[in-house]
């Protein structure tokens, strides 16, 4: 069961983010992080990324250092992903049951921050439901601790949006006049918003968040974007689609939701419904799929999914993070 505990909000992520020389503490939001910053993660990212069948990259830049995974929230990716990613930097790992943690016991999170802390736990990947969370703990840990939003309530999901953007920047060129579409329940997706905050620092004036009404996002949010409730109007002339996964329960409790068939007949990414998108189009989903209800099944599997990349890519972006916010604390 979820802790009782509130978290408040932090006016100024994106600064506490960073550390007195410009370089990256904590990654808690892509909104707000710089264009260069962006930029090289992206880059070291990139020379993580070993061909399929390859032997994986490694080093040993973390040896010595101690990464330590909260997931009080269920994750397979994700989890999975961090775990490999801090393993093959030479890290140790440790990973964080929820189900036989004291905060499920009723221990307040800062505590178990602090227990970690005088483990000499170097990074600490946070993952919860609740908003305000890795912020809150962000704000209590020592100078030498980072803390990494591994999936925040609906607020924000940085290293997705991250391997996103990778996924992206291997199709294409440039960012700059790239027209992307994100398809689904856009309200409660925290995907969507960090890929979205990601393509607009990264130069792409044209984002659609396309979704019935009742999955729309308030207005002052993702201001940039605009708001779509056809999926032909949203998908003309787009280079990039990244589909949101739909929970079939929360179609059935929310007023003016369709059924899941009416769903994908009104807003299911299709090959069919993609002969109007550009020739160049890429099909994104950051998982786990609803076939035959957010996207076609064979559409997933076709040359134009990069779903596929997009988990290759996730275990180079977190190695990418974890490097960077242990060498930017040395040379701090």
């Amino acid at each position: 069961m979820q802790s009782p505990e509130t978290f408040p909000a932090f006016a100024d992520e994106a600064s506490l983010q960073l550390r007195g020389n410009g370089r990256l503490r904590h990654l808690l939001t892509l909104k707000g992080l710089q264009h260069d910053i962006l930029l090289e993660l992206l880059d070291a990212a990139q020379q993580f990324v070993t061909p399929a069948g390859s032997i994986a990259a490694r080093n040993d830049s973390l040896r010595g250092r101690t990464v330590a995974n909260l997931f009080f929230e269920p994750s397979t990716r994700t989890r999975a992903s961090f775990d490999l990613a801090g393993k093959r930097l030479g890290a140790d790992v440790l990973n964080l049951d929820v189900n036989t943690s004291s905060r499920k016991k009723g221990e307040s999170i800062l505590d178990t921050i602090y227990t970690l802390q005088a483990m000499q736990v170097d990074v600490m990947v946070i993952r919860d439901a609740s908003a305000g969370v890795p912020a809150f703990i962000a704000r209590h840990v020592e100078d030498h601790v980072s803390i990494l939003n591994a999936g925040e309530s609906d607020i924000s999901h940085p290293t997705q949006g991250l391997l996103d953007l990778l996924t992206i920047r291997q199709r294409f060129a440039d960012f700059a006049g790239l027209k992307v579409a994100i398809v689904g329940d856009v309200a409660h997706s925290r995907v969507a918003r960090s890929a979205a905050y990601g393509l607009h620092t990264m130069g792409v004036t044209d984002i659609r968040l396309v979704s019935p009404a009742a999955l729309a996002p308030g207005r002052d949010e993702m201001p940039f974007a605009e708001r779509i409730d056809d999926l032909d109007r949203g998908l003309r002339g787009v280079n990039v689609v990244m589909a949101l996964r739909i929970q079939r329960e929360r179609i059935a409790d929310l007023d003016g939701i369709p059924d899941t068939g009416e769903y994908f007949a009104n807003y299911g990414i299709s090959a069919a419904r993609l002969a109007i998108a550009a020739d160049d189009v890429i099909v994104m989903h950051p998982g786990p799929m609803n076939r035959g209800i957010e996207i076609e099944s064979t559409l997933a599997d076709s040359a134009r999914s990069v779903i596929t990349q997009q988990v290759t890519n996730g275990v180079a972006v977190r190695m990418a993070v974890l490097e960077h916010v242990l060498q930017s604390m040395a040379a701090s």
